[in-house]
């Protein structure tokens, strides 16, 4: 089996090969967590005008449905991908797991990184794509590895260090690739999508594959 390699290009490279081995299933994932974000978009809210008492009541469910429901599928996608990436075969339904096991650790987490990342571009942007950047691995090891919200923020900002302008580059080659398939049709602009979820769920498996290899080569030399 090919190993992935921790860059940018080997990231897309590997995720573009995992990708369509099983493209469907990815595909369903995809929709699903997609389906889940629907509420929150505003659209529905939008619909009822003015700041009415229908307005509040909706936004107020929207927000608590944002924070308590699709981070659990959202943080499930990442999984799954990263299982794909893996070579394994997971299951549709294994989306929903989460939500019997490690749920509040989602919630929090998801909750710690918002507001970090919040208060980060409120000081001048910059220090918040930075916080985006470092705080890329976060979902992976809260659903990967079981870590708690802050021992997944900690590891994730170890994990990252000297791949913070790979990241950067990724995300932005993620918008442009999205973006340009959204112009040409829905279709393609979701595959672009797919493509970069594949592409940063190889590119911690690579990190990850290289620090427990580190890992082992430190504890046979002890």
């Amino acid at each position: 089996m090919r190993t992935p390699k921790a860059t940018a290009f080997g990231s897309f490279g590997y995720g573009w090969q995992q990708l369509w081995k099983d493209f469907l299933h990815l595909f369903l994932i995809v929709i699903v967590v997609w389906i889940a974000g629907i509420p929150t978009s505003g659209g529905l809210i939008w619909g009822v005008h003015g700041m009415s008492a229908g307005f509040i009541v909706l936004h107020m469910i929207a927000t608590v449905y944002g924070l308590l429901i699709v981070p659990v599928v959202s943080y499930g996608g990442d999984w799954m991908f990263l299982r794909f990436m893996r070579d394994e075969r997971p299951n549709v339904a294994d989306l929903f797991q989460r939500f019997k096991q490690g749920y509040l650790n989602i919630v929090l987490a998801n909750l710690l990184v918002v507001a970090i990342v919040g208060i980060g571009l409120a000081l001048l942007i910059v220090p918040g794509i930075i916080f985006a950047c470092r705080l890329s691995f976060v979902p992976y090891l809260v659903m990967d590895k079981g870590l708690d919200p802050v021992g997944a923020i900690e590891k994730s900002w170890f994990m990252t260090r000297g791949h913070g302008w790979r990241i950067f580059g990724m995300y932005l080659l993620s918008i442009i690739l999205v973006s340009c398939g959204l112009v040409l049709l829905f279709f393609p602009g979701l595959a672009a999508l797919m493509w970069s979820g594949a592409a940063f769920a190889s590119l911690y498996h690579a990190v990850d594959l290289e620090d427990q290899a580190q890992l082992n080569q430190n504890g046979g030399a002890a």
